[in-house]
């Protein structure tokens, strides 16, 4: 099994700092918001980018997929009572000339071996597509 280690502390009442390896993040923790750091939920919509990210770089090789670039776009729907995601929808654009079926035989292969698609996809439902550009 695979551990990992994140630490945070408060900075002041609008921010804090997680860190993680030699890695430094600002955290968005001011009730009002903040424009230059990441609040929790886009901090988790950001994990599951990276997952997705990580996917195709992990899958392109073994599937022999070609491709040149790749973007995720995520939103999550919240909901206020109690305070919960309700839906996470995303796209995935890849550049590449691969047959559709390929597109899709990729796109299953990120959502199945996918730590954090799966942790999330536990507990709230995911839905979206990969597409080429």
């Amino acid at each position: 099994m695979r551990e990992y280690r994140v630490t945070a502390r408060r900075v002041d009442g609008h921010g804090g700092l997680a860190m993680a390896k030699q890695a430094e993040l600002v955290l968005d923790t001011d009730p009002a918001g903040r424009q230059d750091a990441m609040n929790p939920v886009e901090l988790l919509l950001s994990a599951l980018a990276a997952c997705m990210l990580k996917g195709i770089e992990r899958a392109g090789p073994m599937l022999q997929f070609r491709f040149t670039g790749a973007d995720v776009a995520l939103e999550a729907v919240r909901e206020d009572a109690p305070p919960r995601l309700a839906r996470i929808r995303y796209e995935i654009v890849v550049d590449s000339e691969e047959s559709d079926r390929r597109l899709e035989l990729l796109h299953r292969n990120v959502l199945k071996y996918g730590t954090i698609s799966n942790t999330l996809g536990a507990a709230v439902p995911i839905e979206g597509r990969l597409r080429r550009r």
